[in-house]
């Protein structure tokens, strides 16, 4: 899969298909390729995609942000993932 890792989270490469039948994540090269059920309208289907990110990479749903991509299918979305720090 597309995942570039930084030392504060990880960059995705996004592709997905609003208004299917069943919802599916699968990676195909570089790419992680996600069908949701919700239209394109409204937002709907970028918010059901930031969380089924969220819930695949264990983060909260507002440390997951699309970067590129708002109005289109293809995207670029970050995760931010904090480390607690060791005391």
């Amino acid at each position: 899969m597309g995942v570039r890792c930084y030392a504060t989270g990880v960059y995705i490469k996004v592709f997905v298909t609003p208004g299917a039948r069943k919802e599916k994540v699968e990676e195909k090269r570089e790419t992680l390729l996600i069908s949701v059920k919700e239209p394109a309208l409204g937002n709907c289907a970028n918010d059901r995609v930031r969380e089924i990110i969220a819930e695949r990479f264990g983060a909260l749903v507002g440390n997951v942000r699309i970067l590129t991509g708002h109005r289109s299918r293809g995207k670029m979305v970050s995760v931010t993932i904090k480390r607690v720090s060791e005391e």
